[in-house]
């Protein structure tokens, strides 16, 4: 019993956004579900304080909570579950400046997942592989996985994960120098987090497309895509919008196409 009320004290903590009390409940939780014999309570608590502490920053503390998790979900032959705590301990190093250690997590998880078809996992762990290939500069390879990521998303409708790939897989493209596909892709970005009500994602979309513009020399759209981040920016009081401004000034100066 003390351990559910820790838990629901964790979520009202969480709703809050107060994550250091969140994550001293769960710790509680955790406390006393090792006196227990749920294997499965004792589960679900470490999964939940291993993802506040991942918010928190505490890497070495969420990276020991995934392990724990990932030895009981072992025994119980959960594969979906052991496949999906892969990711985390695979998102916790890339997090913690180890990406280099988060490749085998994620290939273990890729064996896992594929053959159980789980394409809302699948779609997040394409991604993060893509974004790997990325900074290892295997720009063909990063191209060919977002593009997996975005169709195991459109199979379980992930907005959130097509806007979001849209983006990652449009400044891959603005990278390598594919400015015509680049900009369709962060175009789509855009159209979703839009769709989303998320602002702020919209605007670092639109600063993407502001350099495409400008490395085009098309002043007009880089201002239209630089005076909407402008605009959000002061709505939300983000300290970008300054920053913003003074580039358009800079563009705006540099004359018009």
């Amino acid at each position: 019993m003390m351990s559910e009320n820790d838990i629901h004290r964790a979520r009202i903590f969480l709703h809050r956004g107060n994550v250091p009390q969140a994550r001293a409940a769960y710790e509680q939780a955790v406390h006393d579900h090792r006196l227990g014999t749920d294997p499965q309570a004792l589960a679900d608590s470490l999964g939940n304080l291993g993802n506040v502490c991942a918010m928190m920053g505490d890497y070495d503390t969420a990276n020991r909570c995934y392990r724990e998790l990932l030895a009981i979900q072992r025994e119980q032959r959960n594969l979906q579950a052991v496949g999906q705590t892969l990711v985390n301990l695979g998102n916790v190093q890339v997090e913690a400046g180890h990406p280099e250690r988060a490749r085998p997590y994620y290939l273990e998880a890729l064996d896992l997942l594929e053959p159980l078809n789980d394409h809302r996992a699948l779609g997040a762990l394409y991604a993060n592989l893509a974004l790997l290939h990325a900074a290892d500069g295997q720009t063909d390879a990063a191209i060919a996985t977002f593009q997996q990521a975005l169709a195991s998303h459109r199979r379980v409708g992930n907005e959130e994960g097509l806007a979001t790939t849209y983006g990652q897989l449009g400044k891959t493209f603005l990278l390598a120098g594919r400015t015509s596909q680049a900009e369709k892709c962060l175009n789509n970005a855009s159209e979703h987090f839009i769709k989303l009500g998320n602002e702020q994602a919209e605007a670092a979309t639109l600063r993407l497309l502001a350099d495409l513009y400008e490395q085009r020399g098309d002043t007009l759209s880089a201002v239209r895509c630089l005076e909407r981040t402008i605009l959000i920016g002061q709505r939300y009081g983000l300290p970008q919008w300054q920053e913003d401004a003074a580039r358009l000034a800079r563009v705006q100066a540099g004359g018009v196409c």
